[in-house]
């Protein structure tokens, strides 16, 4: 699809969707280090149970780089159990956490202040985090603009024709950030509002498209 002729519809489903669900306040992490957690956690399970997770380490303080790391792996565990995985998560989170104290000296500031290209390629080197994982740190947590692909997103364009239902994660990104203007917000409240339509309309099975705000971009 030409350049001009993508912009032009993404947009025009994403004005279509901002008309029905408006704006999402996404990410729902009060800290920059409670949205990098957050975006480990939320691997494989619902938000809500993130929240539980997040929860816990909240009540035991140990919501910052320096207490999360000399935590016990049993411990954290054991606290973030409600997100599902918990064991391979806790070690995830360690090795997040040794990154961080490794390559940027603990602070998670001179962290998110450099390069995108050069920070997603540092925290894809990370034992457990994915090209979603690593986005989803650059974009809420760093508040630079790169667009998180997830289930959703692939689903929702998967129908809609824009990308092949096999398409890989690097190609569907490539359609918003090679026609979209790199704008943190706009990735921000398009990214979660293809997370509601998901949830509300473009089920996995038997989606609801009566009624969906993109029912009219249907091929």
């Amino acid at each position: 699809m030409q350049v001009n002729k993508a912009r032009k519809q993404l947009m025009a489903m994403y004005r279509a969707l901002f008309r029905v669900y408006g704006p999402q306040h996404w990410w729902p992490g009060v800290t920059p280090f409670e949205v990098m957690v957050g975006a480990v956690l939320t691997q494989n399970t619902a938000w809500v149970n993130v929240e539980k997770a997040i929860t816990n380490l909240k009540r035991e303080r140990l919501l910052s780089p320096a207490r999360l790391r000399a935590v016990a792996p049993r411990r954290l565990a054991r606290l973030i159990r409600p997100s599902g995985c918990f064991n391979i998560k806790a070690h995830r989170l360690a090795h997040l956490m040794t990154f961080l104290a490794d390559r940027y000296g603990g602070s998670l500031a001179r962290m998110l202040r450099d390069d995108p290209g050069k920070l997603r390629k540092n925290l894809l080197l990370v034992n457990g985090i994915g090209p979603e994982t690593a986005d989803a740190i650059i974009l809420y947590a760093a508040g630079k603009p790169v667009f998180v692909v997830d289930a959703y997103t692939k689903r929702i364009f998967s129908r809609h024709g824009l990308v092949s239902a096999g398409a890989r994660y690097d190609d569907v990104q490539q359609l918003f950030t090679g026609s979209l203007p790199g704008d943190a917000g706009l990735f921000n409240e398009y990214h979660a509002l293809l997370v509601m339509v998901g949830k509300m309309h473009c089920k996995k099975s038997a989606p609801l498209c009566s009624g969906c705000p993109l029912e009219p971009f249907l091929i």
